[in-house]
């Protein structure tokens, strides 16, 4: 399989482009302080998939939608919400967990996550999620937006057998490395790229950690604005 180029944007913003030549916005919060002012300021975006509604995930998707005009594959609940804000999220309603959107090729999957989601003034988006892409190559990542460590991990491992998972560490709002060792365990990885941590300083885990609780695994940590090969 042709390598997929994934790129962090800091905290759990990433971009990705497809063997066939999509360009996929994951949890597009550009603003954030560790994305490069080089990112910030996006050329094409084909297709935008959010976890959850919390602001530091659904980014600046109402502004990018206005100006790209992407799929967003979201929550039905989130993706109502953000047509709500003026987003041009088209007709067809977002999926729910264990709903799968195909668009051109790739396929964006929901599956649980525990956490919250709401926006920023407390309405109500929709259950948090994970989402596995599986790109055009058969290429499949496991984006676990923001949660703790559960056990039905296992089953989207069994299900879907991700050849890699973006797993939180920073801890407090999210997993810490503890959890996400036991997530990868779960899932049966062997290459993990994490995220949500050292934005600010209440996200204390680091990659360090999880690679000690995880020798088995591939631990790939990416500076912002980084590109690796999945």
């Amino acid at each position: 399989m042709a390598d997929v180029p994934v790129t962090w944007l800091g905290h759990a913003s990433f971009r990705l482009d497809s063997p066939g030549g999509k360009r996929i916005y994951v949890d597009p919060w550009l603003g954030n302080p560790k994305c490069p002012d080089s990112e910030k300021e996006p050329e094409r975006v084909d297709v935008i998939a959010i976890t959850h509604g919390h602001g530091d995930h659904v980014g600046e998707t109402v502004e990018l939608t206005k100006r790209f005009s992407p799929e967003v594959v979201a929550m039905v609940e989130l993706k109502g919400w953000l047509g709500s804000q003026g987003a041009q999220v088209g007709e067809m309603p977002g999926p729910n967990k264990g709903g799968t959107v195909d668009v051109d090729g790739v396929k964006f999957t929901l599956t649980n996550a525990f956490h919250s989601s709401s926006s920023d003034d407390g309405a109500y988006l929709g259950e948090p999620a994970g989402i596995v892409v599986e790109l055009e190559n058969g290429t499949k990542i496991y984006f676990a937006g923001d949660t703790c460590v559960f056990g039905d991990m296992q089953l989207i491992g069994r299900i879907y057998s991700p050849d890699v998972a973006v797993l939180p560490i920073g801890g407090h709002f999210t997993m810490d490395p503890r959890e996400a060792a036991v997530a990868l365990e779960l899932l049966g990885v062997r290459r993990c790229i994490p995220c949500h941590y050292g934005t600010f300083p209440l996200l204390k885990g680091t990659p360090d950690e999880l690679r000690e609780l995880a020798p088995d695994v591939e631990i790939v940590s990416p500076e912002p604005g980084q590109t690796i090969e999945v």
